[in-house]
């Protein structure tokens, strides 16, 4: 079990930076696209929502590969 909680700790951090550069990539053209509605929005994806969900990830990812959810 341990060593599948491990595995699943890569494929968290893995996750969270499929979705950091998934946003970035597609997200990215909201903050340039001169719509306010765009700007709006591009600004609460990359200052509030990506940094809670990244970390989020990460840290969870690293919880699980450094053994710190013991059965």
């Amino acid at each position: 079990m341990n060593a599948l909680k491990k595995y699943l700790g890569i494929v968290w951090i893995a996750l969270a930076l499929f979705v950091a550069y998934f946003a970035v990539d597609i997200f990215g053209g909201k903050l340039s696209s001169g719509k306010q509605d765009d700007l709006v929005f591009g600004i609460i994806i990359f200052f509030i929502l990506l940094p809670m969900i990244v970390s989020g990830l990460l840290i969870f990812g690293w919880y699980a590969i450094t053994n710190e959810y013991k059965d």
